[in-house]
Order: C-alpha cells, then sequence, then structure tokens
C-alpha cells in the first residue's frame, strides 16, 4: 500500500515560482529580500556610484599596452586599431583611480562620524570598470560597501571589493533601479555609454518631475568629457528644458572637489540636529 503523499507548499513549487503567474511574487522578493539585508547591516543611506563598466585600473591598461606595443605587428591582427584603443584606454584609466579615492576619503569620512546606523555607504551595480573602483576604495577605506549586481549576457559578474553580505542579483532592472533611488542621499556620476546615461537621465527626471522628493545632489564628474558628450546647454536655449533644470546637478573635476561638496552637503542637509 502506497504512502500518501503530500502536496506540496506554494512557496516550496519551484516551478510555480518560476512561471509568469508567480512574476509578482518575484518582484516583492526583490524589494522584500534587499529591504531585510539592509535593515539587518543597519544601513540607513548609500553614496552611489555610476559610470562605465568597461574602465581599467591604471595597472591593467599599462598591462594590456605593453602587451601590444611589444607584439610583432605582422603577427597581430589589426595592430595600430589595438594600440590606439590600449592607448585610450591608459588615458580613461585616471577615471579610475579618481573613483577609487573619492570612494575610500568618502567612506574613511563616514565611519569616523560614530552614528548610530551606517551612514552614506558606498553603493554601486556591482560590476567591474567604475563599479569595481567604487566598491575598491570602500574596501581600502575597512568600510562596507552595497554591490547591486544584474542578470544580463555581459559584465554581469560581482566585483571580488562588493561586501558579500551586501552583494545581491537582481533580475528586474527597475527592482534594481529603485534601490539605487531609495537609499541614495547622493549620486556621482562617471563617464560611461548609454547605461551610465540612463541611469543619470533617470534620476533627473525623477528629481525635476518630484518624484523624488528628498534632498539629492547629483555629481556629474568631469565637466569637459559630459560637455563634449552632452549639449546641455542646447537643451535649455531650445526649450526642452528650463534654465532652473541645469541645477539639478553640479560638476565636479577632481576627488578632492567632489569629496568637499559631497560632505558639505551632507552636513548642511542631514547631519543638522533633527535632520534624517
Amino acid at each position: 500500500m502506497k504512502k500518501n503523499t503530500r502536496p506540496i507548499k506554494a512557496y516550496q513549487n519551484l516551478s510555480f515560482l518560476k512561471s509568469a503567474d508567480a512574476r509578482l511574487v518575484r518582484m516583492l522578493s526583490e524589494y522584500l529580500e534587499p529591504a531585510s539585508r539592509f535593515e539587518k547591516f543597519n544601513i540607513a543611506d548609500t553614496i552611489v556610484f555610476f559610470g562605465s563598466a568597461r574602465l581599467k585600473s591604471r595597472k591593467d591598461a599599462l598591462k594590456e599596452f605593453n602587451l601590444i606595443k611589444n607584439s610583432d605587428p605582422k603577427l597581430t591582427p589589426d595592430f595600430a586599431k589595438k594600440l590606439r584603443q590600449s592607448q585610450q584606454h591608459v588615458e580613461m584609466s585616471k577615471y579610475y583611480e579618481d573613483t577609487v579615492e573619492l570612494s575610500r576619503l568618502l567612506t574613511e569620512w563616514s565611519m569616523g562620524l560614530s552614528l548610530e546606523k551606517n551612514r552614506f555607504i558606498v553603493c554601486t551595480g556591482g560590476g567591474p570598470g567604475i563599479m569595481e573602483a567604487a566598491n575598491k576604495g570602500a574596501k581600502v577605506a575597512g568600510g562596507f560597501s552595497v554591490g547591486l549586481n544584474i542578470s544580463i549576457p555581459f559584465e554581469q559578474f560581482v566585483n571580488k571589493f562588493v561586501t558579500q553580505e551586501l552583494s545581491f542579483e537582481f533580475h528586474y532592472f527597475f527592482m534594481r533601479k529603485f534601490w539605487f533611488a531609495y537609499l541614495a542621499k547622493a549620486l556621482i556620476v562617471f563617464p560611461g555609454g548609454f547605461g551610465t546615461m540612463d541611469e543619470l537621465f533617470e534620476i533627473l527626471t525623477l528629481i525635476q518631475t518630484e518624484k523624488i522628493k528628498k534632498d539629492l545632489l547629483v555629481v556629474v564628474y568631469d565637466e569637459k568629457y559630459w560637455k563634449r558628450l552632452i549639449n546641455f546647454d542646447l537643451l535649455e536655449e531650445m526649450g526642452m528644458i528650463s534654465k532652473s533644470d541645469l541645477n539639478l546637478f553640479r560638476f565636479c573635476n577632481t576627488p578632492n572637489e567632489a569629496f568637499n561638496l559631497i560632505t558639505k552637503y551632507f552636513e548642511k542637509n542631514y547631519l543638522k540636529k533633527g535632520k534624517k
């Protein structure tokens, strides 16, 4: 005689949980599980770093450049093109190094506040490039850092500098973006491509339309790069944005300049008595 088999509970039914019918459950999980971990580690708010996943450290960029430069041009397909690209990587590596330094400065400063909660924790997308550099700077300072990774075909690995307990893997872009915006008190946008521009303009739109009402500082790093890429003044001149919209963000060009701007902003808006 066969034993009675109990039916599986809904929350243990993986075929259901992975189905279209359970999509809402999966979405809620990507809200509730991170919220639980942030509370566990007493994370009150964050400083978010955005920027290219393709940028290399100066050490890695120089290694690549020297490897190509010292190779035989006759045996290296597209030698001239690869050499130019590697030279560009060396030049652009300054942003990686600036990110490490700024993240280190901010983490050391926040750790010195001696508050009940962990304030102004470095947060990135968890991947390579600028994300890795920001997480590295926080680790060098001996602090926590958050990595909000996303499952995509490329650049999806979590860098080794993210605090393991604060490493997250998202399926839904919108839930990942929610966590970037929800805890952030400042965003620092380094040079990047489509993804970086998407993140920058989405946040600016949310501030412009007052969907984000808190005091959120947006720092755009390297005025020369961004003004060459985007003609912000033309947007205002052609009536596409208001003149006041140009005040929704600030340009900075060095780690020390950005550090001073951000910390003074926090002291004024979040560290005075009664501010949260």
